[in-house]
C-alpha cells in the first residue's frame, strides 16, 4: 500500500453519519458478498466483520486497518483506536517506518494476540534468502510478536525466488500463518506459482473504482488468490470522495461516497485495509454492512474504471 498522507479527511465524508453507529453492522449479516476468492465464514467477535478463508484454510478478516503514512504516537494511537473498534486486520511493512508504533497500538489495545491478523511486507532492498530472512526477524521484534499473520513481498524486483524460498521455510516453520504477494501483475505471480511449492495466499494491489484491474481480478478468482485493495479509496485522488456518481448511489442508502467504495469492495469479496487517522472515520468505514448495492448500482461503478493508477509515482 502507498498513498499520499495529505488527503485523508478532506472533505472525504460529505455527509458523514454522526449518529450511526458500527455496531449496527451485527444485524446485517445475509447481506454477504459473492464467494468469488474463498468460503466466507462470521467473525465470532462481536461486530461481525466477516473472515475470508484462505487458500490454505487460515481465517482473514475482509475489512481491516492500513497504516502508510501513520507514525510515532498517532501510528499508535490510530492502531489502539482501530482495534478497540473491532477491526481485526492490521497492515503495516518495513518500509513504512511505523513497524514498533504498530506493535506499541497493538500492545496498547489489550487484545489477545490470537484475535489479531497482523500483515507486514519484506522491502525490495532485503530480497533474497538470507536477507528476507534477517529482515522477517527485524520485522517480528520491533512489532513485539511471535509470528505474524501474513507476510508479503512488497514489489516484484530484485531476487523474488530467494525470498519466496525464506518465506517458504518460514512458513512451514509456523512463524508466518500464510504468505504471499504485493503488487504482483498477473504473469508474474502466476510464475511464481508455476515454480515454487506454496502458493501465494493473497496478492494485495492497487483497487479502487478508478483503477479496477479486471484482469487481476479474474487471475486471482481462478488461481485461488485473495485478492486486497491497498488505497481503496485512491486516496481521494481523481475527486472519489467528492464524484457525483458515487454520491448519487450513496444518497439511495444514506451513504456517502467512501462507505459506498468499500461496500463495493465487499461485495466483489475483496480485502479492504483503509487507513484514516480520525476515529469517527474508522466508525464510518465499519458501517457498510447494513446496506446492499444493487446490480445497476455495481455496474454504474464498473463504468467509473479508467484503467489508469493514481499512483503513476511507483510506476
Amino acid at each position: 500500500m502507498n498513498n499520499n498522507n495529505k488527503t485523508d479527511g478532506i472533505d472525504r465524508r460529505k455527509f458523514l453519519q454522526t449518529g450511526a453507529m458500527f455496531a449496527a453492522s451485527a444485524m446485517f449479516m445475509s447481506l454477504r458478498p459473492s464467494r468469488i476468492f474463498g468460503a466466507l465464514i462470521d467473525n465470532p467477535t462481536e461486530i461481525s466483520i466477516e473472515n475470508i478463508i484462505l487458500n490454505n484454510g487460515v481465517k482473514m478478516p475482509i475489512l481491516g486497518f492500513g497504516t502508510y503514512g501513520l507514525s510515532d504516537s498517532v501510528c499508535e494511537r490510530s492502531v489502539a483506536d482501530a482495534i478497540s473498534l473491532g477491526y481485526r486486520l492490521i497492515d503495516t511493512a518495513m518500509i513504512y517506518g511505523n513497524e514498533a508504533s504498530v506493535g506499541a497500538g497493538i500492545k496498547l489495545s489489550g487484545i489477545k494476540r490470537e484475535e489479531l491478523f497482523v500483515t507486514s511486507k519484506v522491502w525490495v532492498d532485503d530480497s533474497g534468502y538470507e536477507k528476507t530472512l534477517k529482515a522477517f526477524d527485524t520485522s517480528l521484534s520491533k512489532l513485539g510478536l511471535d509470528y505474524l499473520d501474513l507476510y508479503l513481498i512488497h514489489r516484484p524486483r530484485g531476487d523474488v525466488k530467494g525470498s519466496w524460498k525464506a518465506m517458504e521455510e518460514l512458513y512451514k516453520e509456523g512463524k508466518i500463518r500464510a504468505i504471499g504477494v504485493s503488487n504482483f501483475e498477473p504473469d508474474q505471480l502466476n510464475d511464481l506459482i508455476a515454480t515454487n511449492n506454496v502458493k501465494p495466499a493473497v496478492n494485495q494491489i492497487e483497487t479502487h473504482a478508478f483503477f479496477q484491474q479486471p484482469k487481476a481480478y479474474e487471475v486471482l478468482k481462478h488461481d485461488g488468490v485473495q485478492m486486497e485493495a491497498w488505497a481503496p479509496f485512491a486516496e481521494g485522488r481523481n475527486g472519489l470522495f467528492t464524484n457525483q456518481i458515487l454520491e448519487a448511489i450513496g444518497k439511495k442508502y444514506n451513504k456517502n461516497n467512501a462507505q459506498v467504495s468499500l461496500r463495493w469492495h465487499y461485495q466483489r469479496g475483496i480485502v479492504a485495509i483503509p487507513r484514516t487517522s480520525q476515529k469517527a472515520h474508522m466508525i464510518e468505514n465499519l458501517n457498510i454492512f447494513d446496506f446492499e448495492l444493487d446490480k445497476s448500482d455495481m455496474k454504474t461503478i464498473s463504468n467509473l474504471d479508467i484503467n489508469k493508477t493514481q499512483f503513476p509515482e511507483w510506476g
